[in-house]
């Protein structure tokens, strides 16, 4: 695992960070796809798990969610929004886009009950939970105050998704039911005054002047 601020690390990837997953303390943030299995299991060999916290219900986040929880015996927590696709009453694919149905096949892990609702304001590992839906309804900025890190999930990304360069972008409109939505869960998270970010998708958001202009380019909806 690699430290990125106090007590929040990042399981490792090769060769690079793509399908993040973050333990806060001992809260596991996303759970990737049911293809990350064998390295999130080698990864927290070892490592106390207390909880397993979604920023939202997607194939690549929630992988690997259900036997996390039932191989540490720990809760499973996300958004009041996503209840129902964790648990199985609706799709966990994004949208109806073709390659959105194909990820779902391929990485969608087995529902699960939760055990946590999230909702506005609650803490998760010393963070905040900040909803920020549009690319899913129950999407979450777990937000630390006392360093203003931020684990946002995709409301933004760090990378291309076609070269693997980093870069900060939103996430595809393909992918997202609603991207103006999203745009405005954007300026939320920038509201935030974040010091640091860690998306679900690339490498560490450290450049926050760039993160501001980013910011300030987005078509006003």
């Amino acid at each position: 695992m690699r430290r990125l601020a106090p007590g929040v690390w990042r399981l490792k990837e090769f060769p690079g960070p793509t399908i993040n997953v973050y333990l806060a303390e001992t809260t596991l943030i996303d759970a990737g796809r049911t293809w990350d299995r064998r390295r999130i299991f080698a990864e927290l060999e070892g490592v106390e798990i207390g909880e397993v916290a979604l920023t939202h219900v997607h194939p690549d986040h929630q992988g690997c969610a259900r036997w996390v929880c039932e191989a540490r015996g720990v809760p499973l927590a996300c958004h009041a929004d996503d209840v129902d696709a964790m648990e199985g009453r609706r799709p966990v694919g994004a949208t109806d886009w073709w390659l959105s149905k194909l990820y779902d096949r391929l990485w969608t892990g087995p529902p699960r009950k939760v055990d946590r609702v999230l909702a506005e304001g609650d803490e998760v590992a010393g963070f905040r939970v900040v909803h920020a839906p549009g690319h899913a309804p129950g999407e979450v900025i777990f937000f630390r105050d006392s360093d203003r890190v931020a684990i946002c999930g995709d409301v933004v990304r760090n990378m291309s998704y076609l070269t693997g360069l980093p870069g900060v972008r939103q996430p595809p409109d393909e992918l997202t039911p609603d991207p103006a939505e999203n745009r405005r869960s954007i300026r939320k998270l920038a509201a935030l005054e974040p010091s640091l970010i860690l998306p679900g998708h690339g490498p560490a958001i450290s450049d926050m002047a760039a993160f501001a202009r980013f910011v300030g380019a987005l078509p006003v909806d």
